[in-house]
């Protein structure tokens, strides 16, 4: 049952303070870099069978990384970006390590705001050329869709039900749900000990989709626009738990030392860069940018931005996925 104690981790008051900060920040947009008012939403693109064309739709969801081969080649979508001069990037910005706003410099940052910059230095030769949007998980799909952004990097799981409506990049991370749970609690991962416990998750998450399709018994009637929003849940003792991605409970679990992970991630997932099925030209560019940000080993750009900003929360990661190509 969900506890009734005060404020957990954080020092109580003052970290609820900086964790309800961080979660006011997602309402402050549009989210221009450098202060310009943002475009006109671009026109709603069509969406189209895309990169699963010539009867791929099978084999997609038997490899679902697996994406278009990389090129450098200009076609109509990395056409609209340059004649825009900025790429418009869904991204979020209170995901700690991944995509959140430094209250100190009140810059975005983290690894997902890092390839960011290096999609858009490739393709307009500048990495502030960025219109950075900030949209909750529920909002990823509809935002590419309808032509609200060009790109969605954050923390979005590549699989089968979400390739039926968007496309994706080749992975560049691999992670895994996992069960985040104040310290001396029972639960002991994604197993029997959930039942009678309230657990939140993110609204479109894949944790959501997972605890709906088995739940152990657990309330998981909370689910919130984003993870950081469960986050505050816990500390409030309205929940007793949450499942979300490793990846994104280890920033988590940095942020507040009296919540931790239990349990071994119970799935296998793959990260990428979302785009509009229609937009095969920039899905190859952005392969493209992949290959390149993998590339050099220890020393290569994703190895920095992992050492940066991921090593020390979530250890033992000695490289990037390998990339999946489609014949």
């Amino acid at each position: 049952m969900a506890g009734t104690g005060g404020l957990r981790g954080w020092g109580g008051v003052t970290g609820m303070a900086l964790a309800c900060a961080l979660t006011a920040a997602a309402v402050l947009v549009p989210l221009d870099r450098h202060g310009e008012g943002a475009p006109e939403v671009r026109t709603p693109r069509p969406v189209t069978t895309g990169v699963l064309r010539e009867g791929a739709a099978a084999q997609t969801c038997l490899d679902p990384e697996a994406s278009l081969r990389p090129s450098a080649a200009d076609g109509p979508a990395i056409a609209r970006i340059k004649a825009a001069g900025k790429l418009i990037a869904g991204v979020d910005q209170n995901s700690y390590r991944w995509g959140y706003r430094n209250p100190a410099t009140g810059e975005l940052e983290g690894f997902d705001i890092d390839l960011v910059r290096a999609i858009a230095r490739d393709i307009l030769g500048d990495p502030d050329a960025v219109i950075y949007r900030a949209i909750p998980t529920s909002q990823r799909i509809p935002a590419l869709k309808e032509g609200r952004v060009d790109v969605v990097v954050r923390t979005m799981t590549i699989n089968c039900k979400r390739l039926e409506e968007v496309a994706f990049s080749t992975a560049y991370f691999e992670t895994g749900p996992q069960v985040l749970v104040p310290r001396g609690s029972p639960v002991t991962g994604y197993d029997p000990s959930l039942k009678g416990r309230r657990i939140c998750t993110a609204s479109g998450s894949t944790a959501e989709a997972a605890l709906k399709e088995k739940s152990f018994g657990a309330d998981i009637s909370v689910t919130v626009p984003n993870q950081l929003d469960c986050l505050v849940r816990l500390q409030l003792g309205e929940v007793d738990g949450m499942v979300t991605d490793n990846a994104l409970a280890a920033g988590l679990a940095a942020q507040d030392p009296g919540v931790h992970m239990v349990g071994e991630p119970f799935a296998k997932e793959f990260y990428g860069v979302a785009m509009n099925k229609g937009d095969e030209d920039l899905v190859r560019r952005v392969n493209k940018v992949l290959e390149d940000y993998r590339r050099g080993g220890d020393g290569s750009p994703w190895m920095t931005a992992y050492r940066t900003w991921l090593k020390k929360d979530l250890k033992g990661i000695e490289a990037p996925p390998e990339p999946e190509y489609r014949p």
